[in-house]
């Protein structure tokens, strides 16, 4: 088992709380970590019709099972139970009891915040990081490999090509998931629709377009991403909120959170033919942004991450916020480019942007897809191996600080 970042995060978190539910998306590794976390517990899984039956038609000896705690896998599929739960962990009073998994933000986190509000923590995995794979040896050192592999566990611990298995990782999403949360028929559109939207991934996202392309409406575009989102396919970064500039995009730039999926739905057959791929810029765009969500999602930190553009383009990727920024804190921009070798335009939205934020910014950042490390009038130059050791990390008492190393 290739060891994960958050499960120091979820030792901590069970010291504190009787549950910890871990989220994300099918197949990144939730139910290997609960039982890694949980090795001597009981396990049970809600995707088991007869386990989930027992739940549903009496949860109260349901649970009596698991005295001391345990495992539950894919709560989703029983919401009944969450209640039941609230009594039991009360009644116990014990911390550390449980870990719940489950696949789909819908309902699942509204529905757990209602009933276990106070009693669990979070954590949200994604598929594996560059760090993790780095740490077990399992890390390529070439950029467009590792774009057109992307970090879905199964892939590192089966024998299966990489086109076979997002095949059927996509088939089995939009027969379960889709259907479940949307009751949509139509599963070509909606597939189509997928492959639209990773064609416009670090792109700005224009609802309106994607419907036209699509052949759908502008509310089913929004409600079929939000879909998306909920089962941990994509996700929106929001421009900054800070009017230094009042000419401002105000609208979302869209993002997958896994470059190996993008590569599938592009119909991308190889690592070569990623080197000359006219999204390459976009996908290597959207492969450092999800790198560095892993970093913060795998402390059991909600990454502050926004983007800046103004009304003539000028552009920084990626705006982190550490600390309230009212009150002290600050951002960090960092810039993305693909290519290999470090141009000098590559810093003119850096440059523009840290004149109009003045002292609200720190440790300003260029990746790129080179390998040296370098500084050029105070801006971090980091090649993208960096990002797969500790690529944000926050000083004690000072959660300012971004550093890479």
């Amino acid at each position: 088992m290739i060891r994960r970042d958050a499960q120091d995060t979820i030792h901590s978190l069970l010291k504190g709380f009787p549950i910890v539910t871990v989220t994300g998306p099918r197949q990144s590794g939730k139910t290997t970590l609960a039982k890694a976390i949980f090795p001597d517990k009981p396990y049970a899984s809600l995707e088991d019709p007869d386990i989930r039956l027992a739940a549903q038609d009496d949860p109260r000896s349901f649970l009596a099972r698991f005295p001391d705690g345990a495992v539950l896998d894919e709560v989703q599929r029983c919401p009944e139970i969450f209640s039941y739960l609230q009594s039991a962990v009360d009644a116990d009073g014990r911390m550390g009891l449980y870990v719940l998994t489950g696949s789909q933000q819908f309902g699942l986190l509204s529905r757990i915040t209602q009933s276990l509000a106070g009693r669990t923590a979070f954590v949200e995995l994604l598929p594996f990081s560059l760090g993790e794979l780095a740490n077990a040896g399992k890390a390529t050192d070439r950029i467009d490999q590792m774009l057109h592999t992307g970090g879905y566990p199964p892939l590192y611990d089966r024998q299966i090509g990489v086109r076979s298995w997002f095949s059927a990782y996509v088939t089995a999403y939009l027969e379960r998931d889709v259907r479940q949360v949307l009751k949509i028929q139509d599963l070509e559109t909606f597939q189509r629709f997928v492959r639209l939207c990773a064609g416009r991934t670090g792109q700005i996202l224009n609802f309106s377009s994607l419907a036209t392309d699509c052949g759908i409406t502008h509310n089913t575009a929004k409600a079929w991403m939000s879909v998306l989102e909920a089962s941990y396919i994509a996700f929106q970064l929001r421009p900054h909120h800070a009017n230094w500039n009042k000419r401002l995009v105000k609208a979302s730039k869209l993002y997958f959170y896994d470059t190996g999926l993008v590569s599938w739905l592009l119909g991308i057959q190889s690592a070569e033919q990623m080197d000359t791929h006219p999204l390459r810029g976009a996908i290597f765009e959207t492969f450092v942004v999800s790198e560095l969500a892993k970093s913060f999602l795998n402390r059991g930190e909600r990454p502050e991450f926004y983007f800046w553009r103004d009304s003539n383009g000028v552009e920084v990727d990626l705006l982190i916020e550490r600390g309230d920024i009212a009150h002290g804190g600050r951002i960090v921009p960092v810039e993305i480019k693909s290519g290999k070798t470090v141009a000098k335009d590559f810093f003119s939205g850096l440059e523009k942007w840290l004149s109009l934020a003045g002292a609200k910014a720190t440790n300003p950042t260029l990746i790129y897809g080179g390998s040296q490390d370098f500084q050029h009038k105070g801006i971090s130059v980091r090649g993208w191996q960096k990002i797969g050791t500790a690529p944000a990390c926050s000083r004690k008492g000072d959660g300012s600080i971004f550093c890479i190393r």
